[in-house]
């Protein structure tokens, strides 16, 4: 049985390895994506079920562009003046690498005039974006497969296989994260100050010490979008557009079930891979049943979306906090965050 075991998740984490060997080429454009997964599959092969698939689908495709127009406005937040400051920091640390201690100066003095003009242009800010990038992370599953893979895993670590579990508990993801290396502005001049100070006292070695450390203490915020909770928001939106007009149409009555099945769908695949507690989902569940009961029959009305809505931005809060210390997260732009609100019938 171990060996089995075994087998299994080296199967799954070289098919994965071998995704990521195939992208490699993506990392030039700091942007390194695993092989999409196709929409989460609907629990059916009926007609109905594939409607839901195409609005999943659609879905998915609309999150990727609203996180390529978030990676736009990411690289807008980029300073020049602290892309050069940390380019004229390296020229610095290579000119004493090379014993040319005048073109570090010289190269130091460049960078504090730059952070000057960072911050007489924003005093209070505290950091200086630098770069950005973009990592994709997409299982190749639906939510069976996955609830089977977390079968394995758990019976792996039962068994005291802890890094062959930890192979196939990493690959459990689907979201994007977008990454900003920022200069901390309330301790990057002071340390330039300082290598220029012991350069001048003759302490290259120290000097350079301290530059390397202020380079690797660049700090990192990151921006984690979970794809399934964003896709569920995003279908919500256009389920509860229809939801809202009077004397749909028999096409636009079907297209509603094909949204809130899709929404289900999606959100099934969100709970597997761990974006959320039971509980969450459990309310969730309940939620898209009140709306799916609400609009039946050509029933409409306004405020149907306001539980649910205010719930997913509840999800986007818990997995924030859960992301770790280090990482600074906030709800993507794309997904307007709405109070609950009173729901009218027609």
């Amino acid at each position: 049985m171990l060996r089995s075991l075994k087998a299994t998740a080296s199967c799954i984490a070289l098919a994965f390895a071998v995704s990521n060997v195939a992208l490699a080429s993506d990392h030039m454009n700091d942007r390194m994506t695993m092989v999409a997964a196709s929409a989460p599959s609907a629990p059916s092969s009926s007609a109905p079920a594939a409607n839901a698939n195409q609005q999943s689908t659609d879905a998915n495709n609309k999150v990727a562009n609203d996180t390529q127009q978030q990676m736009a406005e990411k690289r807008k937040q980029i300073t020049a003046e602290a892309m050069a400051a940390v380019g004229e920091t390296r020229n610095a640390l290579k000119a004493l690498d090379e014993g040319k201690k005048d073109e570090a100066l010289a190269a130091l003095e460049k960078t504090t005039g730059k952070l000057e003009l960072i911050l007489a242009r924003d005093p209070q800010l505290t950091l200086a974006p630098t770069n950005v990038s973009e990592i994709t992370t997409s299982i190749m599953a639906d939510a069976a497969k996955v609830r089977q893979i977390r079968s394995t895993a758990e019976e792996l670590l039962v068994a005291g296989q802890v890094q062959a579990a930890r192979h196939l508990l990493e690959a459990l993801a689907s979201e994007t994260v977008i990454s900003v290396s920022n200069i901390p502005l309330g301790t990057y001049p002071d340390a330039i100050k300082q290598a220029a100070k012991l350069i001048d006292d003759g302490k290259q070695d120290q000097a350079k010490t301290v530059l390397q450390t202020a380079l690797n203490t660049l700090v990192v915020t990151n921006t984690i979008i979970p794809l399934p909770v964003v896709a569920t928001q995003s279908l919500l939106k256009d389920a509860e557009t229809l939801a809202e007009k009077k004397d749909r149409s028999v096409d636009e009555n079907k297209k509603l079930n094909d949204l809130l099945a899709a929404s289900r769908t999606q959100l099934e695949f969100a709970e597997v891979l761990g974006y959320g507690t039971r509980q969450d989902f459990k309310d969730l569940y309940a939620e898209l049943d009140t709306i799916r009961s609400k609009t039946s029959d050509g029933k409409s009305g306004t405020g149907f979306f306001g539980d649910i809505t205010h719930s997913l931005t509840g999800l986007f809060q818990t997995d924030q906090q859960a992301s770790g210390k280090q990482a600074t997260v906030s709800q993507p732009a794309a997904t307007p965050q709405q109070a609950p609100a009173k729901s009218t019938a027609n």
